[in-house]
């Protein structure tokens, strides 16, 4: 019964590569994600790593895991178009999501257990796209590879016994990343402001603008405060939320701003080296200027399931060729898809 049944080899041929096709890109995305390659640094490993540094705190961020919800939006004063089409530089308003933040993966560390500070945002522009960016209030980062940051967190894994890293570790490391020196001497020196509305916020990585002429600029942009700085004191450090209730009390008193500054890559800049700052000389656009009207706190504001993934951009504005952008996109997807896991799963258990 089955005699007339013949097929073509072209059919079979056809059929072969429609199989093949979706093998390959799952065989792809495998490989990827480590899953081929054991010994592999992956998004999950990475992100094991965080954790291991900062403590196992389900349902929170893996790093910058406290933090505040603030909404606002961006006043774009047009000159930006010069250098993207992106819609967010047209003149106008543009609403922002955003969150500030400390570094580290421990939601309960007072407000000035570290140096360092970020911010978040989410743009939605006119168009319905998003413009997604992390900045820290870094002049530089410490490393140039997702390899050095993974090393970085393994030195910094606290000793049980001291609950501090071992300083031989991190010697060991910065030995074997030199490129981390000028970064460790920079914390050592540094003294923070007492207000997340006094800080500055860099890309630190470079991204590329093309514009309607499809002409493409290496960049990089920082938020720069329009509020004066003050450094922090000791009586600002004995009080663990004094960056969350500085915030919020600023935010009841009127509205913050920053102004968005655009710096563009010249001859012989580096795109993919997060550790190597360009000159201060360098062509400068002022974008326009971030106004933040309200904070929330993070466990049932707006920004609560954001992940502010580096790669989430418009048209007009994509990725440079550093390698810490990708890492940081597939492990802050990582961290995004444990939490909301276990979020998920205490909701299930309470009945919710």
């Amino acid at each position: 019964m089955f005699k007339n049944l013949r097929y073509p080899q072209q059919f079979l041929l056809r059929g072969a590569v429609i199989v093949a096709i979706p093998l390959a890109l799952c065989l792809l995305f495998a490989w990827a994600w480590g899953a081929l390659t054991p010994g592999r640094l992956s998004p999950d490993k990475l992100v094991n790593a965080l954790e291991k540094t900062g403590g196992e705190h389900p349902g929170y961020r893996r790093n910058h895991a406290k933090g505040v919800c603030v909404v606002g939006y961006f006043d774009s004063n047009g000159s930006g178009s010069a250098l993207s089409k992106a819609t967010v530089f047209l003149p106008g308003n543009t609403p922002v999501i955003g969150r500030l933040a400390i570094a580290g993966g421990n939601p309960n560390a007072p407000d000035g257990a570290v140096p360092v500070r970020s911010m978040a945002l989410q743009f939605i522009t006119r168009d319905g796209q998003e413009w997604r960016t992390g900045m820290n209030a870094l002049p530089f980062f410490s490393v140039a590879t997702p390899q050095g940051f993974y090393d970085q967190q393994m030195a910094g894994i606290p000793d049980p016994k001291t609950g501090k890293p071992d300083p031989a570790k991190m010697k060991a490391f910065i030995s074997a990343h030199p490129e981390a020196k000028p970064f460790f001497a920079w914390v050592k020196s540094y003294v923070p402001t007492s207000s997340w509305a006094s800080d500055s916020y860099n890309s630190l990585n470079a991204f590329l603008f093309t514009n309607k002429a499809g002409v493409v600029h290496g960049v990089r942009w920082s938020m720069q405060a329009q509020t004066p700085g003050v450094p922090v004191t000791a009586q600002d450090k004995a009080n663990p939320l004094f960056l969350q209730q500085d915030i919020k009390q600023r935010l009841q008193q009127g509205p913050l701003k920053w102004d968005l500054i655009i710096s563009v890559a010249e001859k012989g800049d580096v795109t993919n080296d997060a550790t190597k700052p360009w000159p201060d000389s360098h062509q400068k656009l002022n974008a326009g200027t971030l106004v933040l009207t309200s904070a929330q706190d993070q466990a049932d504001g707006n920004c609560r399931d954001i992940n502010y993934d580096p790669l989430i951009l418009p048209e007009g504005i994509s990725g440079s060729d550093d390698p810490l952008l990708s890492a940081r996109s597939a492990a802050y997807s990582s961290s995004f898809n444990r939490r909301t896991h276990e979020e998920a799963q205490v909701n299930k258990g309470a009945g919710l």
